[in-house]
């Protein structure tokens, strides 16, 4: 099939006299012919990577492409360095396939020649729907074995399992390990699809590197997930430099996209097979969403080095607050005037209640120190040579920060 598809668009390029692209709905490269003359970034970007960037989609859909039921001239771009185009839809009983792509330079391209480009349209579009038939079904075979290792019972994942090793999608059954890939956009909206497209982006650009094999991607309506699998083996990355690896094509493919604001990683803990990573999933999901909320923890953050933020992330879902806590801590959170006290307090029970350490991190004086935690002490009606007493403030500043009521640059 790829063969028919070479043919028709070398004829096509052979025909109208300048290089042609074709690209399928979501707008990745699947054939072009032999480029000559004048090229820009954009389609030299395209051929290297069998894709285009979200920046550049973004940027064609809002020209109209996705609607256009006839060849659409597109203008040029200096900001993206994109040359103009004309757009020709490939449309199969209405249902849109792809796009043959021209560049226009000179914006000598005349209808004849745009005309010349559309008789083969029907060859084009029948051999297109095969191809993305195929490739479709394939695909939605190994989504839904991803989507059953995560949620479904355990008979299910194994059988699942057994389907991927059978068809060959994976290497082998062995250790397995979650990470997550969370979008973070603005308040009360969601991820569009071009910030989904950019997502699938980075998780196949990371999956290619590794070993197409070596792993299975699904996207989710607001995060990504990749599962390594097939156990450790001599020369595999780690997933930590998996992780890094997905976090460097994330923000290449995110770059320029107004509606991501941000992303988090989340690495969850390994486990022997991945008829179990669905606990491997949990933990990078929940490691995400620690991230999202304290960004002081970086872009990448693994289950292991979460700390208490472990425990508290799972109570969390359990609707505890500060309050329950530690009531006194919680008075004082509701007066920013307090934000230095606080500051000092977490400094001091972050190292253990040393109050040389705490002055010499806080550059205080140690007269300064004991003041200001006397002032928490009578504030918060607390004690803070009571064990328990430390312990509680310490938990209830944590879930303080997990839940956005205590944010600190400390």
């Amino acid at each position: 099939m790829q063969a028919e598809l070479q043919r028709i668009v070398d004829a096509v390029a052979a025909r109208v006299g300048r290089p042609a692209l074709i690209e399928d709905r979501r707008q990745r490269v699947v054939v072009y012919s032999e480029h000559t003359g004048v090229l820009d970034d954009v389609r030299r970007a395209s051929i290297l990577r069998r894709q285009t960037t979200p920046e550049v989609i973004a940027w064609f859909r809002n020209v109209g492409i996705m609607k256009a039921r006839e060849p659409v001239r597109t203008p040029a771009c200096a900001d993206l360095d994109l040359l103009p185009r004309v757009c020709v839809p490939i449309r199969h009983d209405d249902l849109l396939l792809g796009f043959v792509w021209f560049i226009d330079a000179d914006e000598g391209m005349t209808d004849a020649d745009i005309e010349t480009a559309t008789s083969v349209m029907s060859d084009l579009s029948l051999a297109l729907y095969r191809e993305n038939l195929l490739g479709e079904l394939a695909s939605q075979r190994e989504t839904e074995a991803a989507r059953t290792l995560l949620v479904e019972s355990l008979e299910a994942r194994r059988h699942a399992v057994r389907t991927l090793l059978e068809e060959g999608v994976i290497v082998g059954d062995g250790t397995a390990t979650a990470l997550v890939a969370q979008l973070v956009v603005q308040r009360g909206q969601v991820p569009d699809e071009v910030a989904r497209i950019a997502l699938e982006q980075a998780l196949v650009t990371t999956r290619r590197w590794l070993g197409i094999r070596e792993a299975l991607h699904l996207v989710r309506h607001d995060h990504g997930v990749l599962l390594l699998c097939g156990g450790r083996v001599a020369g595999r990355p780690a997933p930590e430099a998996v992780a890094r690896h997905l976090d460097e094509a994330l923000q290449h493919a995110t770059r320029g996209l107004g509606s991501v604001t941000r992303t988090v990683i989340g690495i969850g803990g390994s486990r022997p097979g991945l008829v179990d990573a669905v606990g491997s999933y949990e933990e990078a999901a929940q490691s995400a969403r620690v991230g999202v909320q304290l960004p002081a923890l970086g872009r990448v953050v693994s289950w292991a080095t979460l700390g208490i933020y472990r425990v508290l992330s799972r109570l969390d879902n359990q609707h505890l607050d500060v309050a329950g806590v530690h009531p006194g801590l919680e008075r004082l959170l509701r007066d920013d005037a307090n934000h230095v006290l606080l500051e000092t307090l977490e400094a001091y029970l972050d190292l253990a209640g040393n109050a040389h350490a705490t002055a010499e991190q806080l550059r205080l004086h140690r007269t300064t120190l004991y003041y200001r935690l006397q002032r928490v002490e009578q504030l918060a009606e607390t004690d803070l040579k009571d064990g328990n007493e430390r312990l509680c403030l310490h938990l209830a500043l944590k879930l303080g920060r997990l839940t956005g009521n205590y944010r600190s640059q400390h």
